[in-house]
């Protein structure tokens, strides 16, 4: 794989950004990106994207309260053309999500997985020719509404490598995307120790079904409280 190309950052130039399963996680991280002036498309359920189309994103944060312009779009190929793609679907349909992406990621796109769960990252990787990279998430965030995100606290990430070699200048590219947006980020040798700690509370308080047909899991993360550790 080619090294992250960080010319763009370099030069204060915008970069596309895709969230696969537009809830509370994506749309927080997604939303910090937009407000940043970086150009983020939303993909998720139809109530929410006719939302996003209407208004932009209801961002209720700590310290404001704004509609943030975002596009917005129900297919999962709106990720053509994206150089950071937050994947964000729940792990039931992993690998279903990631197999319909495949074919539109550009070759310079970057995959950041903000699922919970231990192999999500393995069973992304084994369906797409791009980087994964692994995140462990904290953030308070729900979702009050159609296209109305609240947040409660925290919202920062650790990434780092999981299994295969990353491209040069991987993670600390993505890091700097994310805390040029003001979302801090920790590059950790140990993201397996950060990951399983998390994974055991989401599977201590995750319901057994949400009750959504196929295509409404494809395109869609809870949009409950998400928690991962006290704010």
């Amino acid at each position: 794989m080619r090294p992250l190309d960080l010319a763009p950052m370099a030069k204060g130039e915008s970069i596309r950004v895709a969230v696969l399963g537009a809830g509370a996680v994506g749309c927080f991280f997604g939303g910090m990106l937009a407000r940043a002036g970086q150009e983020v498309t939303l993909i998720g359920r139809s109530a929410h994207v006719d939302a996003f189309k209407a208004k932009g994103l209801h961002f209720e944060g700590l310290k404001f309260d704004e509609h943030v312009p975002v596009k917005a779009s129900t297919d999962p190929g709106a990720v053509r053309g994206a150089r950071l793609i937050l994947f964000c679907v729940k792990s039931t349909d992993t690998e279903d999500a990631a197999a319909q992406i495949a074919p539109f990621l550009d070759a310079d796109a970057v995959v950041v997985n903000l699922q919970n769960g231990v192999d999500n990252t393995e069973r992304i990787q084994a369906r797409v020719a791009r980087p994964v990279i692994p995140a462990a998430v904290y953030v308070a965030t729900e979702m009050a509404g159609p296209g109305h995100l609240r947040h409660h606290g925290r919202g920062d990430l650790v990434i780092g490598e999981l299994g295969g070699k990353l491209p040069d200048g991987a993670l600390a590219g993505v890091k700097q995307w994310f805390e040029s947006a003001g979302v801090p980020v920790t590059i950790s040798d140990n993201v397996a120790g950060e990951l399983l700690p998390k994974w055991r509370r989401y599977v201590r308080v995750s319901p057994a079904s949400t009750g959504l047909n196929a295509a409404e899991r494809l395109t869609s993360s809870t949009g409950s409280v998400s928690t991962t550790r006290p704010v």
